[in-house]
């Protein structure tokens, strides 16, 4: 029987070794990446079946990665690995349109069957917060509630922001110029009444627009 093609996506190698421990039994590993945009690059190329990721990845999250994807194959399966047990984050990441949300710390547990599920076509939410995010839904406490509308640009150079990185090094990951910068991130400051590039970042951490 063929085994499903699995990609992985996570910065951190102690935590690729442990997957490819826990998944190479059942599944085919097609390779692992390191950052978002790295993911973007390999998911074309590789077309794996299902994607495991990290939300909190460098250059681009996990979140805006699976939106990007979605833009090209409707089908794509991302099944997010991550230490955020906020329901804002899960929230963002079914918005997005991701099969699956496991914590790290369950992983050897429900992993393999979060994947699973994502190959029948069906969703998987860690018990943990299942509840939770059942009832944010139910009260429109998700982030939707929060009204924050980016476009995908304003989103690439906000976590970069996030990052760190200064305009001119996200004008030449993003292969824009400086002051297309300058005016995604004065724009989402005037949008949302902020009046610092700090501000900016707490906010969208706090809503779950970008991952830290």
């Amino acid at each position: 029987m063929k085994r499903a093609r699995v990609l992985l996506a996570d910065d951190h190698g102690i935590v690729v070794e442990g997957l490819k421990s826990l998944l190479e039994p059942e599944f085919e590993l097609v390779g692992a990446v390191q950052d978002g945009r790295a993911l973007l690059e390999a998911a074309e190329q590789m077309r794996p079946d299902v994607i495991v990721a990290d939300i909190s990845m460098p250059m681009l999250n996990g979140i805006e990665a699976l939106r990007q994807l979605r833009k090209k194959d409707k089908q794509v399966r991302v099944v997010f690995l991550t230490m955020h047990p906020d329901v804002t984050y899960a929230a963002a990441a079914f918005e997005a349109g991701a099969s699956g949300y496991v914590l790290k710390h369950s992983a050897p547990s429900e992993l393999v069957t979060a994947i699973h599920e994502a190959l029948k076509g069906h969703t998987y939410v860690t018990p943990m917060i299942a509840g939770e995010l059942m009832g944010a839904y139910r009260e429109g406490t998700t982030r939707k509630a929060t009204g924050v509308e980016l476009t995908s640009r304003q989103r690439d150079v906000l976590q970069l922001l996030a990052e760190g990185k200064s305009a001119k090094e996200i004008a030449l990951i993003l292969s824009i110029s400086t002051r297309t910068v300058e005016f995604h991130k004065y724009r989402m400051m005037e949008d949302l009444g902020i009046k610092t590039v700090a501000e900016l970042v707490r906010f969208a951490v706090k809503h779950g627009v970008v991952a830290t």
